[in-house]
This record gives structure tokens, sequence and C-alpha cells, in this order.
């Protein structure tokens, strides 16, 4: 699956939700590569922002990146709407210190999405698969998030409160491809209880009810909840009606269980590349949904490269017959058994290591170890794989190594493992000369790594 952006620049206009500044964003097409970045225009040199987890500086009211004094919250909605919408590259640009709330959900976001269209890039989309349980929990709130292997996104919030009105709620999205019909209208909430702090300390100048659900579950005097409405500048209401206070109805019952998984993809756009998992979170919250995707980008930066899933079961896209066509080794320096994926950017190759390997013979006698050079020949006859793969007369042409750098070995090989290549072109092929990236992983390990430079020579007619 290739990267994505958007085709054409769209702009959206109302007032902040915590400053009640008139404010425009503006999201913009973006190069390969480039990640979620925000400007702000206003500021003097325009700085930008990058939109990653660790540039979270406030979590309280809603999700603040900052580089140096530049400083952009409210941001989460809007990142919602591209992480759904599948665009890996955008750079926002905003005339203020906040996204204008709008709505108080991803609705207009997603509206403009479909309105100038998603362009497809060159650039393969960097998936970050979850091959094992992920969980972060906070004992001081009794939030949890936990993450799940899945073969694509998925997400589930369970959110309770001390109401009578809002006790618990859940929510799930199985498919992202339903975000704009499912969630991007949900709105954020607010309890009246809340409010009056809140704008004691200046953080909700643009709050009113066109822009959040209001849940008014403990009864006030009704001189303090006159004094509230208008500081708020909206009507009086009777101090004894309980219940939801809003211009309009609820979109759906679960509403503000919705919006919770709305922010969760809005924060979780921060990690910074795109995952296949299952999240199912409890009680969420902007401040775990920050510590959970600092969490996780240490992990992918721990794992920056994972290793490809392979299925025994699925026919593999070249076998030995195949590879015996194209290269010219033959026992006992045949090292790739089948190729399990061909892109035009890389190749998956496997290796199963037996104890019947002739260089086990003398390396070591009592202590089987696959020589590391052989390792290095292995990912480079992937390397020849993917090169010869395609060319119409592969069998005129042979690889041959030209530079060997950055070898690393980091676990030892043995009868018994199952080696799993994983090559990567880093420039394009030019003159027959190829650089390429190549991997070895066991499991999910990986055990070496080294960058190759091989030349195509014809050499048979």
């Amino acid at each position: 699956m290739k990267q994505k952006t958007l085709k054409e620049s769209f702009s959206l206009s109302s007032i902040g939700l915590h400053t009640g500044l008139k404010l425009t964003v503006t999201f913009n097409p973006a190069p390969e590569n480039f990640g979620y970045k925000i400007q702000r225009i206003d500021l003097e040199g325009q700085p930008i922002i990058d939109a990653v987890a660790e540039n979270v500086i406030d979590t309280s009211r809603g999700t603040v990146v900052a580089k140096g004094e530049a400083r952009c919250s409210t941001i989460e909605h809007g990142l919602a709407a591209l992480y759904a919408f599948g665009i890996d590259n955008c750079l926002i640009q905003v005339d203020g210190p906040e996204f204008p709330i709008l709505d108080g959900s991803s609705y207009y976001y997603v509206e403009n999405i479909k309105r100038v269209g998603i362009e497809e890039q060159e650039a393969d989309k960097d998936y970050y698969v979850i091959k094992r349980k992920v969980e972060f929990n906070d004992p001081a709130t009794g939030s949890q998030i936990t993450l799940l292997p899945d073969e694509q996104f998925s997400i589930t919030s369970m959110i309770s409160f001390d109401s009578q009105f809002l006790s618990s709620q859940f929510a799930t999205l199985d498919d992202m491809s339903k975000f704009a019909d499912e969630v991007a209208s949900a709105r954020t909430f607010v309890f009246v209880r809340e409010i009056q702090p809140l704008l004691a300390a200046g953080l909700i100048k643009g709050g009113d009810l066109q822009n959040a659900i209001v849940i008014y579950e403990r009864q006030m005097e009704q001189e303090a909840l006159d004094k509230l409405a208008d500081s708020l500048n909206v009507e009086h209401r009777d101090a004894t009606q309980l219940g939801y206070l809003q211009t309009r109805p609820l979109v759906w019952p679960n509403e503000p269980a919705r919006h919770k998984l709305l922010d969760i993809i809005g924060d979780l756009a921060l990690i910074g590349r795109p995952i296949k998992g299952r999240i199912i979170a409890t009680r969420p919250g902007h401040t775990i949904n920050n510590k959970f995707a600092r969490q996780l980008r240490k992990e992918i930066k721990q794992n920056e490269v994972q290793a490809p899933s392979y299925n025994p079961n699925k026919a593999p896209v070249l076998d030995i017959n195949d590879i015996q066509r194209m290269l010219p080794h033959r026992y006992p320096m045949q090292l790739v058994d089948k190729v399990i994926e061909i892109t035009k950017k890389q190749i998956v190759g496997v290796k199963n290591v037996t104890s019947n390997e002739a260089f086990f013979q003398g390396h070591f006698p009592g202590n089987p170890v696959m020589p590391g050079v052989l390792q290095i020949e292995a990912l480079a006859q992937c390397g020849g794989l993917f090169v010869l793969n395609g060319l119409p007369d592969p069998e005129k042409y042979t690889t041959y190594f030209l530079r060997i750098d950055d070898v690393k070995f980091r676990q030892k090989v043995v009868p018994g493992d199952t080696l799993i290549f994983l090559v990567r072109l880093i420039t394009p092929i030019r003159h027959g000369i190829a650089s390429m990236r190549g991997f070895a992983f066991v499991g999910d390990n990986c055990v070496m790594e080294a960058t190759f430079t091989a030349q195509l020579a014809k050499d048979k007619e």
C-alpha cells in the first residue's frame, strides 16, 4: 500500500475553544515521508512543529504540541480525520495558537477531505505491525490502553463517569473506512460542574452549546446556573431540569464514547506511523493516550525494521526451481530456499537452517553456528533475485559483490532456525549497479544487517 496526501488544500475557520480567537487552519498536500507538521504562520519565521508524541507539552484539556515558543492546541480532531482517511503526509498551517473548534468534532475536516480528494504517492506506506500484546496502565485514574495483534487497525473505547447520565458507555470502530459515518460527527463533551473552574482559568473562552455537549447532572442553585449561562452567553435554564444541554440533539446515544474514540485516533496519529493492531481503551483521556503513544514510539525506534510476516502455508512467489533458473549457485552455496514477497523496492526470502548444512562440519564442532559471511552471502543472493526478477532473460546475467558496509551481527544462527531475509533497494538501479540494505531475522529478532552494492553483468548469450 502506498503513502497518501491531499490532492488540494482546504481551509476552515471558526473560533478557538480555549482562546476565543477567530482562527483559520489550512491543510496542504505534502511530499512523501513528510508526516504531519503544523506551521504557525502568525509567528515570526513561521516555525514548524513536528506533530509527534514527544512534542506534546500539555494534555489537560486537549492535546498541545510545541517547539520552542511556538505551540498549538486542539489538534486531535483534525489529525483523527487525516489518520482515519489514511493520509500520511500533510502540512497544516494555522494563524493562531490552536485549531478552530468548529462544531467540536471531526465532521468538517472529513467533509473537506472528501471534497478535495486524496492522492496516492509513490513511496510505500510504512505500517508498524503489532506482534505482541502492549499494555499501559495509569493507576491514578484507572485508565488502561491495550494493543493487540490484528490484521488491520481497529479500536474500542469504554468510558465511565460518576454520573446518572453518563455512567458507562462503549464504542467500537472495526473498519477505519467507516470513520466518516460512525465517528466523525461525535462532539466533545463537558460536565456543567467542570465549566466554572475552566472559565475561571480562562481555558474555554470559545466554548458554547454549538461546539460541545454539556451535561448537567448535579443540581445547582438557580442563581449560580444563571450566572454561568451569562458567562457562556446562552439562555437561562431551569436549575431543577437535569440532563443534556445542547442546541443539537445527540447524534448517537453513545456519542461521548464515540468522541473518546475519535480523540484516541487523533492522539495516536502522533505515533508517526500507521499501525496494524487492535486498541482496547478503558477510561481513556489525552494524558494516557499521549503516554501510550510515547511508549509505542520508543518501541518502534528499537524495532525500526520489523521482521516480515511469514506464513509457511502460503505458496512462494519463487520456489527452489525458480531460484535455480535465475541464480548460478548450487549446493553447498545456494542459501535461499524460497522467496515469499517481491515488490518494486524490496524482496523477502527464506532459508531453513538444518543440522545437515556442510558448513557446520567445522563451524564449530559441538557448537554449530552459521558463519556470518554466509548470512551476508544469503542476503546478496536475495538481492540478486530481486534485481534479476525484473529482467526478461535473467539466466543470462550474474550479480557480483562490489561493496559491503555497516555489517552488524546481533545474534548467532544455529540449526533449527528459519532465517527470513528482507532486502530493500536504497537507490534506483543505474548502469547495472544496485545498492541495497538487507536484514536477517529469526522470529521477530534481527540477527544481522548489512548494506551492500552489487553489479549486474551479462555473461551469457
